[in-house]
């Protein structure tokens, strides 16, 4: 079951909740893709 739950704040790339589980990240700016998340996680 896949179902949408937003869009990554920096690209704009829709993110879903597949069978459960949650293909993104959520901080407390919103929620991001991984590839957005690791990227900002290296920038600090």
């Amino acid at each position: 079951m896949q179902e949408r739950v937003g869009t990554c704040e920096k690209y704009g790339k829709e993110l879903y909740c597949l069978d459960g589980f949650f293909n993104g990240v959520q901080e407390k700016e919103g929620v991001f893709c991984f590839e957005c998340a690791e990227k900002k996680k290296e920038e600090e």
